[in-house]
């Protein structure tokens, strides 16, 4: 299927148009909250939290005897916020740190419902059938219905988080000020943590158990490498959860076999890995960029340096010299050639006779800066902002 037919099933074909818009909307609500877990070093707390939810499931099922989506996502919530005041309670009156607590709560929790699970397996009721999905998703069973929900739940925690704004700033960034002003520190804690359950409740559906922490921790990490700033990086964060709800659905469809849920999270483990190579001032490949800019730069400067101090020993100082002599500091001549190219493009040297170089009265005037830089800083020589720029 070309991508013309893609678009056109994108938005004419009903399942395929509903199963975007639910993993639109996961993406959307998972990636704005796990931007502020992210930011307050929690991203453990989102594994933790979904597979804490998987024993409310069950014992939503259990007690209503119903596989309504809200009866279940309720049930997911209701099991999420109990894991979160019990790690409350755990690093609060025990000494046991954090991480430690997420991981007894992440495994008991899920232990406890892999249990009750089984035991419902052995249930003659087929009421049951179905609930395995949760452990692993299954996105392209989405009804309208489930979207809705999705879309209630997910949209009441979104707007939770713009009356909260500032409030939830003020706790990812300086916990401490913001109790010294008299904020509930402690309660707005609990209150974010708990619009994370939400995000994680309403993605179980889709993408499990077991890899919604990734569509917590993914566009966030994406997002930070492109800006810093908290408003931009929430946008961003649920930019690429969306985009990669829908990338991942497109792609499931192009291919039996493919479940909808893993693909969600390989598109954005992409958009994780795209971010890391190519985002301005933090990717890997700007980095580098940058290194070999600094080096040319410094490699250049040295050359006209070189150039100068060879001049002061005649008494003309636009006396010229050869490459190989201006090289005395070990540097390739074609290192050096290049150098002298991008000094004579700047006015700063020029070539009197073949391989034969001479400073301009801007270039004495320049070396002389950089000369009178390295001496200020004890005679070692420093990249500082006037030096040349290839």
């Amino acid at each position: 299927m070309d991508a013309q037919g893609l678009l056109h099933a994108l938005f004419f074909d009903y399942t395929l148009r509903t199963v975007a818009l639910g993993a639109a909307v996961l993406g959307l609500v998972s990636g704005a909250l796990g931007s502020f877990a992210m930011l307050r070093r929690q991203s453990l707390l989102g594994d933790a939290m979904s597979h804490a939810a998987l024993p409310g499931v069950v014992l939503a099922f259990m007690l209503t005897g119903q596989k309504n989506p809200v009866v279940l996502t309720l049930g997911a919530g209701a099991a999420g916020i109990a894991g979160v005041l019990l790690m409350i309670g755990i690093t609060r009156y025990t000494r046991i740190k954090e991480d430690s607590a997420l991981g007894i709560i992440l495994s008991v929790f899920f232990g406890f419902g892999l249990l009750l699970l089984t035991w419902l397996q052995r249930n003659p009721d087929a009421r049951q059938a179905g609930l395995t999905t949760f452990l692993f998703g299954q996105a392209a069973t989405l009804l309208v219905r489930d979207v809705v929900v999705m879309a209630l739940f997910g949209g009441s925690a979104l707007a939770l988080l713009a009356i909260f704004w500032k409030e939830f700033k003020l706790l990812s960034f300086d916990r401490d000020f913001g109790a010294s002003l008299g904020f509930p520190m402690q309660g707005l804690e609990i209150l974010l943590t708990m619009l994370l359950v939400v995000a994680i409740a309403i993605g179980l559906q889709a993408v499990g158990v077991v890899l919604m922490s990734a569509m917590v921790v993914a566009p966030a990490a994406a997002a930070r490498q492109w800006t810093d700033r908290l408003g931009w990086m929430v946008a961003l964060a649920a930019l690429y959860g969306a985009l990669a709800g829908v990338a991942g659905t497109l792609v499931s469809s192009l291919g039996s076999g493919l479940s909808t849920g893993p693909v969600i999270v390989l598109c954005a483990g992409i958009i994780v890995a795209l971010s890391l190579l190519l985002a301005p001032n933090r990717g890997l490949l700007w980095n580098w960029l940058a290194r070999q800019r600094r080096r040319r730069r410094l490699q250049t400067d040295q050359v006209l340096t070189n150039l100068y101090r060879l001049a002061t020993q005649h008494h003309d100082p636009t006396h010229a010299h050869a490459v190989r002599v201006i090289g005395v500091t070990g540097a390739r001549p074609q290192a050096v050639e290049a150098s002298l190219a991008a000094l004579a493009a700047s006015g700063l040297v020029r070539e009197t006779a073949p391989s034969q170089w001479a400073l301009t009265p801007a270039g004495i005037e320049q070396a002389r800066r950089l000369l009178g830089q390295a001496g200020s800083h004890g005679d070692t020589y420093t990249d500082g902002p006037q030096g040349v720029h290839p």
